[in-house]
């Protein structure tokens, strides 16, 4: 929700950069990744984690410049469909009458593969990644980041069960250095919202408590709420667990 009340925390949609080392990992193909690819060389060699097929999490794909360019290699990891539907979903999303025909130039230097859930893959020499199943219609999937004795658990759109820790949530984040959660709502605000798919702060630090997360990141921001709203869920979230932050454009976090 891009303009003049979401300045500060930003307005794209779900794109997150980790970097191992020199390897690029990219989290989720949201609007934010078209000015990743700005910011990226000419070829780009990267893995691309992507938890559903939802649009504001797959729209990115068809601005991320260096697709557009000769020599890059961006290998795509979903968990959520099997690798028919989900190739058959990203190539819809890019081809007309959605589209104009855009399947035609990513889809050379993209390739597209499915993570079992609960198995550790090394995606490159040293790095491991988990995939889980998630609580969010038509599916979707978190992931369990290791490199180097670090960890970052990426958990987005998912709806928790009141007073039922989601296990695989618990597996994903287990003392995990960073835990970035689907704060949405406000519990307050859940029970109006139950079906949607999305979770609360207050689960994000229920959460993090039970699994020994190190931080949690306030992520997946309601569109509506505004940079003073934000403000006030993170000072709120912060009491109630310190080093929590709400995640922002351009922010960089170090493990």
């Amino acid at each position: 929700m891009p303009g003049s009340t979401t300045q500060r925390y930003g307005g794209n949609t779900s794109c997150i950069e980790v970097r191992c080392g020199d390897h690029l990992l990219i989290l989720d193909a949201g609007t934010g990744l078209r000015a990743l690819g700005n910011g990226l060389p000419d070829q780009v060699d990267a893995d691309l984690l992507l938890t559903h097929t939802h649009l504001d999490h797959i729209v990115g794909l068809g601005f991320f410049e260096p697709l557009m360019r000769p020599g890059t290699r961006l290998r795509l990891h979903g968990g959520h469909l099997a690798l028919p539907a989900l190739t058959s979903a990203l190539s819809a999303a890019l081809s007309p009458p959605l589209m104009p025909d855009l399947w035609s130039l990513v889809g050379k230097g993209l390739s597209i593969g499915v993570l079992a859930a609960g198995r550790p893959v090394e995606l490159h020499p040293g790095l491991s990644v988990t995939a889980e199943h998630l609580r969010h219609p038509g599916g979707s999937v978190g992931f369990r980041i290791e490199w180097r004795g670090r960890c970052v658990a990426y958990v987005t759109d998912t709806e928790h069960v009141p007073g039922q820790p989601d296990q695989a949530v618990l597996r994903l984040a287990r003392e995990a250095d960073i835990f970035i959660y689907d704060c949405n709502y406000t519990d307050d605000e859940f029970a109006q919202r139950i079906g949607w798919g999305h979770s609360t702060w207050q689960e994000g630090v229920r959460l993090a408590y039970a699994a020994g997360a190190r931080r949690l990141v306030l992520f997946h921001h309601d569109p509506w709420r505004t940079d003073d709203a934000l403000d006030k869920l993170g000072t709120a979230a912060a009491a109630a667990l310190p080093g929590t932050v709400a995640a922002a454009e351009g922010m960089v976090l170090a493990v």
